[in-house]
């Protein structure tokens, strides 16, 4: 919060300068991005266009605590991007390179004073499993009270952090005119390239010079579209998800491990360990190239041996030789096409934001299981974009620890720069996940009575759009 009101007052002293119109506007990408959100929430009366370029907004469900499962990320940020630089480090710190200055001064503090000065931003995440204090509500802004001109950005391969908020502040937020761009490749390579600065230009020449220009012409949703052989082409479209998606549901079949067009005629269970890799299910060959773009939602049936468990979904995509097909994400080199997270005592939802096809889970209240019972779980899956061609298979994977590819490796840098396809979005604190709760057998119920299923947006060939 004392950030965003920082950012509000530097709004207003620009535009009080004599070299300025009075229109400010605001561009960056990730950590500033995210500031874009809670400062635009404010109203600063001079702010008059933002540019979100890979921004989380929702800092619990998009980067904390994925279905309400500790994510690793903030010890890593924590320990790497924080402390190097805390206030006080002085002389034993950096140096910037634009003004000559200590970047962490210009005092010198000792270790004890440092130690003292500081809170443990994961250990803060670990031990406020909820969204009900001031904490968390702080840095939760209201979208809807956003009503400047908004140009969002996401990257397919953001999952973990920014791809859902780049989404969902999108939609939330209360401007007339906003628009959203979805692209591929890394985490920062496109904002600075000649195609994002042109973008970014063309966003602020328009919204804070008043200058004539094609703006106007700009598609609501510009996004790349992903095939086989990191192969993407742009295409435009008018809203989200897109109007004229075919909402397949696709059954999972306990029997054979197989999804299906229509559910089980028998019941039937199968089970697997609750930190394990799980079980996936397959579906036939796809007749033909089949686009699935939007959100994707499933619902499952489970039960467990113990009082909680941890369900990680992953959709996968397999050639016909069953060798899966990835894509390099924002910080992996084989991050898999969807994934969603649930902790299965976090699963009331908030009634009034859920939709079908995008589940919208409270996080206020922990409701643990009875070891035996049959629980409903509906699970948020972000977004994805990928045109599966024929002869091709999809697969779902329910899993009790994060997915792993099989060319996972350790890069250099050690453990922070890890690639398994999560990067460095794994949730595994054994605190948050202590294996005499999460490590007991789970059982996954499918049939009649326990209609497992994944509802999948499936886009319909349109030459419009070809």
């Amino acid at each position: 919060a004392r950030e965003a009101h920082d950012i509000y007052e530097a709004i207003e002293w620009c535009a009080a300068q004599p070299w300025s119109n009075g229109r400010v506007g605001l561009s960056g990408t990730s950590y500033l991005a995210m500031n874009q959100w809670q400062a635009a929430a404010l109203k600063p009366p001079h702010l008059s266009a933002i540019c979100v370029w890979e921004g989380a907004a929702d800092i619990y469900r998009d980067m904390v605590r994925h279905g309400g499962i500790l994510c690793e990320f903030g010890r890593l940020w924590y320990e790497a991007g924080v402390l190097p630089v805390q206030h006080g480090r002085g002389s034993n710190g950096l140096r910037s390179r634009v003004t000559g200055d200590w970047v962490s001064g210009p005092d010198t503090l000792d270790d004890q004073t440092l130690t003292a000065n500081r809170v443990d931003w994961h250990q803060e995440c670990q031990r406020r499993q909820l969204v009900t204090d001031e904490y968390w509500h702080s840095r939760i802004p209201d979208l809807s009270a956003i009503n400047v001109p908004v140009l969002s950005t996401a990257n397919w391969g953001g999952q973990g952090l920014h791809l859902r908020g780049s989404i969902e502040g999108f939609l939330s937020v209360g401007s007339k005119h906003k628009w959203l761009e979805i692209h591929c490749h890394n985490h920062w390579y496109e904002y600075y390239t000649e195609y994002g600065i042109e973008l970014q230009s063309r966003f602020f020449d328009h919204f804070l010079k008043g200058e004539a220009s094609d703006w106007s012409d700009q598609p609501r949703i510009h996004m790349q579209v992903r095939s086989p052989g990191e192969q993407f082409r742009w295409r435009g479209e008018s809203e989200w998800p897109l109007a004229r998606t075919d909402w397949q549901t696709h059954y999972l079949n306990a029997s054979d491990l197989s999804l299906q067009a229509r559910a089980p005629g028998a019941a039937d269970t199968v089970d697997y360990g609750g930190q394990s890799a799980g079980v996936t299910f397959l579906g036939p060959p796809m007749a033909h190239d089949t686009e699935i773009t939007g959100p994707i939602a499933a619902r499952l049936f489970v039960s467990t041996e113990t009082s909680d468990v941890d369900v990680f979904l992953v959709v996968r995509v397999f050639a016909p030789d069953m060798h899966e097909l990835t894509f390099k994400g924002h910080i992996d080199p084989h991050t898999p096409v969807a994934q969603g997270w649930l902790r299965a005592s976090h699963r009331k939802l908030d009634q009034q934001r859920s939709l079908p096809y995008r589940p919208f889970h409270a996080h206020d209240e922990v409701q643990p299981l009875s070891p035996g019972e049959v629980y409903e779980l509906h699970v948020e899956i972000l977004p994805t974009c990928v045109v599966i061609p024929a002869g091709y298979r999809l697969g779902l994977s329910v899993r009790g620890k994060d997915y792993e590819h099989a060319a996972a490796g350790m890069a250099q840098g050690g453990e922070r720069t890890r690639f398994t396809g999560v990067g460095q979005f794994r949730h595994n604190d054994p605190e948050d996940r202590p294996s005499q709760i999460f490590a007991g057998n789970v059982t996954l119920h499918c049939g009649p009575a326990h209609p497992s299923s994944i509802l999948l947006p499936v886009v319909p060939a349109d030459p419009a759009h070809a």
